[in-house]
């Protein structure tokens, strides 16, 4: 599975954290999720985390999604 990548995260004013995308915004995070997730980014991989964090990571069920009958063209 290919790891993800493109990710960047800014701290702003206020505990506000931007996560971003290949330059596009992915989600902000305040207050305590803000706060569990620089602590996370900080005690692992980056990448995964924000992936995480923002929904944007691969689920191992893309080929038997492709694969089924009613997505077949």
């Amino acid at each position: 599975m290919p790891r993800p990548h493109g990710f960047t995260y800014e701290q702003h004013a206020g505990g506000t954290v931007r996560i971003s995308h290949h330059g596009r915004p992915a989600t902000t995070l305040n207050g305590p999720r803000a706060d569990r997730f620089l602590a996370e980014v900080e005690s692992s991989d980056p990448q995964l985390v924000m992936a995480r964090w923002t929904g944007n990571y691969k689920r191992g069920n893309e080929r038997t999604a492709r694969d089924h009958p009613r997505n077949r063209r």
